[in-house]
Parts: structure tokens; sequence; C-alpha cells
């Protein structure tokens, strides 16, 4: 919860292969002039770089504090930003990638957009992606598909450069400890009250992006099976859809059988149908299973994401220091979902 001793603005920045942008990043986050301050929380997501020795490297500079979260194993983008935003004290954060894509001076534009126009969630839109053809369209159809499955306010676009208040920050993080997070969904499920501004996109400055197919498709999936049951209704209309065609297509064989002295004909057709029904019960299949074992993983407690350690800048010290946090088990503060020991509970 927010306090007195908290920043205004927490910027959560998830970190995978990002060893040679991320120093550039904070030190142009930590010239910004933030009313009420402002604080970083790096979530090194247990990247194959050196990024968490970069990230821990940053903590001593000079400037707004650095928190450093590493995560024990690869969970993905949006298990990281809740790892984040679970850490995070501001009265806003945003949370940004690695990259340089989007511009450290328009996080100030943002900040105070929200904060002044009194919104719970600003999102960011670009009038050029500097991404690749095809990352530009699948984030189209992503962003149709979510004007139908997660009650996105029409024509807003969906940007991981997005600014969230406490009151949401907080409810997400206390209400969700599935395995499958997609931020955005859990954003529409507390508010509507969402803003939009539009900033700049810059071309990649190292390296490459790490959304691959693959993980665009999990991407999806969360997005598509997670905050809505439409899929399920799908199916049933689609059920609806081809009993209703095998109904015609029975009355018009019974009928072509009593006009006609020849047997009905058709063979290649009713094995296209055959073939064709069999796909859909297949696909049918295979969407219920995704649901159920969705639902196996998060009765067992998959993790969304575990905290190996937490480093901060050391207080009270005339030099520069870091403290190393070991995050108490079955906490928040550890992963995500917890279980609070009782106090009969002892501790070793």
């Amino acid at each position: 919860m927010a306090d007195a001793a908290s920043p205004a603005l927490s910027i959560v920045v998830p970190v995978y292969n990002g060893a040679a942008t991320v120093g550039e990043l904070v030190r142009a986050l930590r010239g910004l002039d933030i009313e009420g301050g402002l604080e970083i929380v790096l979530v090194v997501d247990c990247s194959p770089d050196n990024s968490l020795e970069v990230c821990k490297g940053l903590i001593t500079e000079p400037g707004a504090p650095v928190t450093v979260l590493s995560l024990s194993r690869n969970f993905g983008e949006h298990n990281a930003v809740m790892a984040g935003l679970a850490r995070a004290r501001g009265d806003f954060v945003i949370t940004m990638d690695d990259d340089l894509q989007n511009p450290p001076a328009e996080v100030k534009r943002l900040f105070e957009h929200a904060r002044d126009g009194k919104f719970d969630a600003v999102y960011t839109y670009y009038a050029e992606k500097k991404h690749a053809a095809w990352r530009n369209l699948g984030s189209r159809f992503t962003n149709w598909c979510a004007d139908h499955l997660i009650d996105k306010p029409p024509g807003l676009y969906l940007s991981s450069f997005r600014c969230l208040s406490a009151f949401v920050r907080e409810r997400i993080v206390a209400g969700y400890e599935g395995p499958f997070p997609y931020v955005d969904g859990l954003v529409f499920q507390v508010t509507q009250n969402v803003g939009r501004l539009q900033v700049d996109h810059l071309p990649r400055s190292e390296g490459r992006s790490n959304y691959t197919l693959r993980r665009l498709v999990r991407l999806w999936l969360a997005m598509f099976l997670n905050f809505s049951v439409m899929p399920l209704r799908l199916a049933t209309l689609f059920g609806l859809g081809f009993g209703a065609l095998g109904a015609l297509g029975a009355v018009i064989v019974v009928v072509e059988a009593i006009v006609s002295d020849k047997p009905p004909q058709g063979w290649a057709s009713l094995m296209v149908a055959v073939l064709v029904l069999a796909g859909v019960q297949l696909v049918l299949v295979g969407l219920i299973g995704e649901y159920l074992g969705r639902m196996f993983l998060a009765v067992n407690r998959k993790p969304q994401y575990l905290v190996r350690e937490v480093f901060h800048r050391a207080a009270g010290e005339s030099a520069p220091g870091i403290d190393v946090e070991l995050p108490r088990p079955d906490t928040r503060a550890a992963g995500q979902p917890h279980r609070e020991p009782s106090r009969e509970e002892p501790w070793r």
C-alpha cells in the first residue's frame, strides 16, 4: 500500500537479454524530474546474459533508488511485470521494456497525463511502430481479439508501455494468483477509466526482439483463454451451425431418394463432410482440454513467479553498498501464489 514514504512514481522494467541497454535506460530515467520522486524496479527474468550483474551495478550509482528482483527461472514478460508490480510502492506505476524503443523522455508525459487526467490506467499508442511487419500484423490481430474477449474499450491499443494507478496495481496483484497472467486483461477487470496517449516509438538499438512466434502465441492464448468464456460459446455456436447443416443435408438426401430412381450420390462430399466435422470436433476437444489443463495447473499451485533474491541500496553507509534480501518462502515477496504461514507454524 502507498504511504507517506512512497514515491509518486514507480517504474517496472522486466529485463531479459538487456545487458547492453538497461544501463542507458536507468541513467536516462534517473535524469527525469518527477514531482514526488520515483523508484525503479528491475525484474531480471533469469536472463542468459549478464543482465543481473549489470543491474546490480546500477544500484550503487547516484540518483533514484533501484531495486533488482532476480527470478529463479524464466517465467515470461507478464509474469515478470506482476513480480515488479508486487514490489512497487508508487502512487502510479509505469511498465516499460528494456530495449529503449520507448524513449525515457516520454515517461514524464505519461505519468503527468495519468495523474492530471485522474485515469486509473493510460495506454500509449504510436503513429508508427518500429517492429517487423509480422509483429505489427500480430499486434493488430491481438487487439482485434481483445476488443471481443476482455472488455477492452474499442480502439484502444494495448501497449506494454502503460501507466497504472496504485488502486489498479494493488487489486490486480492481490486478486490474481494464477500461473498465466495477462496484465491487460487484469486491468480491464478492475476499471474502464482508461486513457490513451500518443508517444514516439524508436527502432531497436541493440539485438533483436525476445518475442519469438512461440512466445507470442503463448501470450495470445493467455488472453484468449484466461479472461473470457467466449471461446466455449463459439464452440457451442459451431456445434449448432454444423448440426443445422447436417439436418439440412439429411432432408435433401431423403427428398432425393423419394423423387429419384437412382441411389443418392456424393461419396466424395460425404468424406469431406466427415473430415471437416472430425477436425472441428478435435479442435473443440483441444480447446476444452486447454481450459481444463490451465485449471489443473492453477489448482496445483504452479507458480506465477518465484523471487530468488532482492537487491537494493544499503542504507546508512558512507559508501554506497548493496543489501541482499532473501524473501521468506510462502510470502508474496517470494512469489505467487503464496500461503501466509500460521502464527503457530515456526520459521526455520
